[in-house]
Order: C-alpha cells, then structure tokens, then sequence
C-alpha cells in the first residue's frame, strides 16, 4: 500500500480523493460517469446530502423518544438516549437505504443512492458499511470529482437527485 499517495489525498483536501483512472477535469461532477449536470439523474448536491442526513438524525431522536426517557437536565440519561439514537437511526437507515434506496430524509430532499453497477436494490452488505461510515462522518465528508464520499466509494453508490 502506498501511505504516501494515501495520506496526500487525505492532506490535499476533500475534493483530492480521486480515483488513479480519474480525469482531474470534469464540467459537472457526474459528468465521467454519464450522469447529466442538473435534473434527476444528476449528483445531488452536499448541502442537500446534509440536510437529509439532519431530517434523519431528527426524525431518529424522535422514534427514540417514545421508548427512551430523555431528561436535558441530566448528562447520564442524555448520554444513554443519544445512544440509542444512534442505534436507531442506524437501523433505519441501513433498513431503508437496503431495500428502497432512501431514508425519509433523502425522499423529502428528492435524492436516492443508487448502486453504480445498476442493480435496482443496494442491500444490507453494502448499506451496513455506508451508515458506519457515515456515522464517523470523516469519511462521508471527503469526496471526489463525482460528489462520491469514502462512504459511498466503499458501498459503491452515488447520491442522485430523483427531481
């Protein structure tokens, strides 16, 4: 393995984490894998990414509160709730980004990860890496040329916009 073209990538910024094949100049991100550069089908943007991402940390901070007591005022007990949070959020994600391909974060922002071999259906062996990843959010926050975070390299998957 060689550390030193690793490490540059990671010391060179975000948009240095670039496949060996890549072309360093594209119009639009996408465009080297014939995704169009706006509309559905075009890489959805990382504002729109982190959006979703919130709505679902939200939406799981809710689902945990119905069987979690939650108590701002105590440290232990919101240590323990964020925990189960996290669970939480992590099932449903991997849940549903498996089997439909968004969270309901993602369909209120009106993007989908989509596998880039073209399987309809992303699955649990590669939804289960792509939401540890995300939950160590480093990784999710390096891309490449394409708008694919480390997370989505390792799943191989893209975020899209559906409209």
């Amino acid at each position: 393995m060689d550390v030193s073209r690793w490490t540059g990538s990671w010391l060179s910024g975000p948009s240095a984490a670039h496949d060996p094949d890549e072309h360093a100049t594209q119009a639009w991100p996408g465009e080297r894998l014939g995704l169009p550069p706006e509309g559905p089908g075009s890489v959805a943007s990382r504002g729109a990414r982190l959006v979703a991402l919130l709505l679902d940390f939200v939406i799981a901070g809710l689902v945990t509160s119905l069987f979690v007591r939650m108590d701002i005022q105590s440290p232990e007990v919101m240590g323990h709730f964020n925990r189960w949070a996290i669970a939480v959020w992590f099932l449903i994600s991997v849940g549903a980004i498996s089997l439909f391909g968004f969270t309901a974060g993602m369909a209120a922002l009106g993007i989908r990860a989509v596998r880039l071999d073209g399987t309809a259906m992303i699955g649990p062996i590669r939804a289960i890496p792509r939401a540890v990843l995300t939950a160590i959010i480093i990784p999710a926050a390096i891309w490449d040329a394409d708008g694919r975070g480390l997370h989505d390299k390792a799943a191989g998957t893209i975020v899209l916009r559906v409209r």
